[in-house]
């Protein structure tokens, strides 16, 4: 008789890689972070790649306030890309429903919660296909605002002002993005994407940072990291593959690219913050326009953990801030 297969890879029991290649995912998962149920604030799922089916959940606020200075009463829109390593989280998960019900109220904001294939059962580049497909299905929204009689459309949204926001491996995903746009793989037709907000990206490389080597996170360590990336990148390679590493020796060249706006946030106490502080300052270096905010002493997820917490409105302030300086 052959032996049982065993676990070899295991994340925290919620994903576990076992060695005949099968995939256990628990549907059990022991929230911290209670849902929050804020009557400002209606939202509503919906396919956006029938062939995949994948979904998103849309949030707007049910009544407006003022957007500064712009002098529109259209919603701006923000595309969300939720984190997990590339490997877990959903759109339905508290931390990113949380974090998007703050958006659309702290920002006036239309948000678009994106789901994308996770590995190791689909491995990069899926999750940056479907960030894609999913900004396709927004282009294709852009030009069929009455279809099918759907009222949630009813309202005044800009697609003029699209902004991608994306947390952890999201954030990666819209570093991805940014560079199809600049690059002009990605042809913007019937929206006008207007800057990328990159909440600690993940981002990796095979020579340890700082930060990398400790102290641990009370809820990251180097080896959860590492686990995410031996899971999603590709059969074969380390942490210098591009999809990994934006500025690595194997990433393509950025100079040329006509990049939009790019907001890196950042807590001060997070494994990743010198990945991102390295990549703002490369990327500032080339003469591209970004922003470098770090909050010092904070740590993974500061923000999507606890949206309505004083700091969290802090960097709703920097991200509007953001938004107003880049709509015009």
């Amino acid at each position: 008789m052959g032996s049982l297969p065993q676990i070899v890879e295991d994340c925290m029991g919620v994903l576990q890689l076992f060695s005949d290649g099968t995939v256990f995912r628990s549907e059990n998962i022991n929230f911290k972070d209670p849902v929050v149920h804020d009557n400002s604030v209606l939202f509503k799922d919906c396919l956006f790649d029938e062939k995949l089916n994948l979904h998103l959940r849309m949030y707007k606020p049910t009544s407006t306030k003022t957007n500064g200075s712009i002098h529109t009463n259209k919603l701006p829109i923000i595309v969300f890309i939720h984190g997990g390593g590339f490997c877990v989280g959903s759109r339905t998960w508290p931390s990113s429903h949380n974090c998007c019900v703050r958006l659309a109220s702290g920002l006036d904001a239309l948000v678009v919660a994106i789901d994308y294939r996770l590995a190791p059962e689909h491995r990069l580049p899926a999750a940056m296909d479907d960030a894609v497909s999913a900004v396709k299905w927004l282009q294709w929204r852009s030009q069929n605002l009455s279809d099918g009689g759907d009222e949630w459309w009813s309202g005044s949204f800009d697609f003029d002002r699209v902004f991608i926001v994306g947390d952890s491996s999201g954030g990666n995903i819209a570093h991805h993005l940014a560079v199809r746009f600049g690059s002009g793989e990605l042809d913007p037709v019937g929206i006008r994407v207007r800057g990328f907000v990159l909440l600690a990206p993940f981002f990796g490389g095979e020579v340890r940072t700082k930060s990398e080597e400790g102290p641990s996170e009370e809820l990251l360590t180097l080896e959860i990291l590492d686990r995410f990336w031996r899971l999603s990148l590709p059969a074969g390679e380390n942490r210098d593959h591009p999809f990994a590493n934006p500025i690595g020796p194997a990433s393509p060249r950025l100079e040329s690219l006509a990049l939009d706006p790019i907001l890196v946030v950042v807590g001060g106490s997070e494994l990743l913050k010198d990945r991102a502080e390295d990549y703002a300052k490369r990327l500032k270096e080339l003469g591209k326009k970004i922003e470098y905010v770090e909050f010092e002493g904070k740590q993974h997820g500061f923000f999507t953990h606890d949206p309505f917490s004083e700091v969290a409105n802090e960097a709703i302030q920097i991200i509007r801030r953001f938004m107003l300086e880049n709509s015009n």
